[in-house]
């Protein structure tokens, strides 16, 4: 569901719709196509990397620095909590439960105990 989401939300920022443009201008930004076109390629090439299971722990990684950021812009224009700051915990945070209950090697390279010899 994640992975459907965040490549939808990538897609229709490719084509910027108004609402797309709306909200750019919405957020602070000057709603150019060339902005929303570059932050849809962004997180579709972010997004093909976690669905990918070779890739999926820089995927995660990368999208994750991309919900930050959504993150940050929101508490920067004072959005609602719940509704808008914390959507993008949200959903990084199925993200990367997912993530783990899919993959044993992100398990292993998060959780393991290292030990010095």
């Amino acid at each position: 569901m994640v992975i459907a989401f965040l490549v939808f939300d990538g897609a229709i920022k490719l084509a910027p719709i108004q609402p797309v443009t709306d909200s750019l201008l919405e957020l602070g930004f000057t709603p150019t196509d060339a902005l929303a076109r570059g932050l849809g390629i962004l997180l579709i090439a972010c997004t093909l990397l976690y669905a990918i299971p070779r890739t999926s722990l820089l995927g995660a990684i990368l999208v994750t620095g991309y919900l930050g950021g959504a993150i940050a812009i929101q508490v920067r224009v004072g959005n609602p909590l719940f509704t808008h700051i914390l959507f993008s915990f949200y959903l990084g945070a199925f993200m990367w439960a997912g993530l783990l209950i899919r993959n044993r090697q992100a398990r292993y390279a998060l959780f393991s105990e290292q030990r010095q010899t």
